[in-house]
């Protein structure tokens, strides 16, 4: 009898605490703010702020990760509050902040980098001199040695004949395994490409090591920033300490080569040269934040797109044979060459199935900026210092933007998509800058996977894990061989 009257009280306290602890945390952000709102006659939009501490972060993880049903995160929101014009207000990543699906709202934020700053839950993965934490003129100048670097048609044109004969023996090598784990074996690919543009660094141990340091970065880019022994972050922390270390070794052996036949040219001797407008050149320290952040733009986001090209042409053999004839026909023209950026460049069916991965494949589904100001916006304030969510991932899975948004339909792009509605690459002057470098990865690698091979799904019904990336749980597990 007593354990069932504490069972009883147990089971009426605990939800009364939580209730509490919720109506507290929407009181402790919100009323400030309410205020403002009601002496400009604007108002907060709706949502809640979760518990105290963790905020909704509970909430996002239980769609992400348990239900693996990211878009049913957005659509409770807008059942529970209404569609209104695509704001709710949320505590996210420890964070107060305005949770957005709306392409104007979004586009807005994009074009206004004074309102609305880059602003991520914590830079102390990528680093503080990284792209992603510069702002104003540092921003600006680093920004145009990377994008002259990798995002030109000069340097694309070197990129697609330096990363090919890599692409091509990873094939072969696939072919003679028969079975492989795609997700693997496009990494190591990647990778490795990366590590030669960026920092000349040749496949061994040294770029193995690298490889499993990064993998455990991008993990904690999207975890709680706790930074405590035995957390996802802290571990990132840890690898990004030890991957520092190795491109600072890599660094000092450049400055010794400097004026030797030994010297290099790549993106690191490019940060470590480039100066201003009164010649001071980036620090040791803004070189290397930049390389890694780099590293992981370039690295993570191409590699899961190609596994999703992968993935989406073996359950579309239409889409794959039209892909291939387009394909074989220039190779024929080639007489055995490699294509060339430019070359891609005609290849108009080839774009579009690279356009419809980047879409489905939705590597960043978030993008993080913070109000600088109070904004108002459509009656609704956007409270100064709060972070602002893009959730991009929404946009491009919201059939009010396109049409059956889950088929993989290279087609669609045979018109423009519906303004503010594709955004994989940001917008304004953050966009990233290295769009046409990750789409010319893509394209080269589907050239040569469609004139030479052919593949099946050993999990066509594999189900999809979300976090860091979006990816098949099986890792694209496929039976690979030559056509």
């Amino acid at each position: 009898m007593e354990i069932t009257v504490g069972l009883a009280l147990v089971l009426g306290v605990v939800p009364l605490i939580g209730w509490w602890l919720w109506w507290w945390n929407d009181l402790w952000y919100g009323l400030p703010v309410k205020l403002r709102c009601f002496r400009s006659g604007t108002k907060l939009p709706p949502g809640h702020m979760g518990l105290p501490f963790f905020g909704e972060m509970l909430t996002f993880l239980w769609y992400f990760k348990l239900r693996r049903r990211p878009d049913e995160y957005i659509n409770s929101k807008r059942s529970n509050y209404g569609d209104g014009v695509g704001l709710y207000r949320t505590h996210l990543f420890g964070s107060p902040g305005i949770i957005t699906c709306s392409p104007s709202f979004i586009k807005l934020v994009l074009q206004s980098p004074v309102d609305f700053i880059v602003e991520w839950p914590t830079v102390d993965i990528l680093g503080t001199n990284s792209l992603t934490a510069l702002k104003g003129s540092t921003h600006t100048r680093v920004r145009g040695f990377v994008t002259r670097a990798i995002n030109h048609p000069d340097p694309l044109r070197w990129i697609a004949q330096m990363m090919q004969p890599g692409v091509v023996a990873a094939l072969q090598s696939w072919a003679q395994k028969g079975r492989i784990i795609a997700i693997d074996e496009t990494k190591k690919v990647i990778f490795e490409n990366i590590g030669k543009l960026f920092a000349s660094l040749e496949p061994g141990p040294v770029l193995t090591h690298l490889d499993e340091l990064f993998e455990d970065m991008v993990k904690g880019l999207r975890a709680y920033p706790i930074n405590f022994p035995g957390t996802t972050f802290h571990h990132a922390l840890q690898c990004r300490k030890k991957a520092i270390a190795i491109f600072r070794n890599e660094m000092e052996k450049k400055k010794k080569n400097r004026d030797s036949a030994n010297t290099t040219n790549d993106l690191m001797d490019g940060l470590m040269q480039i100066k201003d407008e009164e010649g001071r050149q980036l620090s040791d320290m803004e070189v290397l934040d930049n390389i890694v952040s780099l590293v992981v733009a370039g690295y993570e986001s191409t590699s899961h797109s190609i596994i999703w090209a992968i993935h989406y042409l073996a359950k579309y053999p239409e889409v794959l044979q039209k892909l291939r004839e387009e394909n074989i026909q220039l190779s024929k023209n080639k007489n055995g060459e490699f294509i060339t950026s430019d070359d891609i460049a005609k290849m108009k069916y080839t774009n579009k199935v690279v356009e419809e991965t980047i879409r489905l494949a939705n590597i960043s589904p978030i993008m993080f900026r913070k109000a600088n100001k109070d904004v108002e916006y459509k009656g609704y304030k956007i409270p100064k210092g709060w972070k602002v969510y893009l959730w991009v991932r929404y946009l491009h899975t919201n059939p009010e933007n396109f049409e059956d948004p889950m088929c993989f339909n290279p087609d669609r792009w045979n018109e423009p998509p519906k303004p503010g509605t594709y955004q994989v690459f940001g917008g304004g002057v953050r966009i990233c800058a290295g769009n046409m470098f990750a789409r010319l990865q893509i394209a080269v690698f589907l050239h040569h996977l469609a004139i030479g091979y052919k593949w099946e799904l050993v999990n066509p019904k594999a189900e999809t894990s979300y976090l860091p990336h979006p990816k098949p749980v099986d890792g694209v597990e496929i039976v690979f061989g030559k056509i």
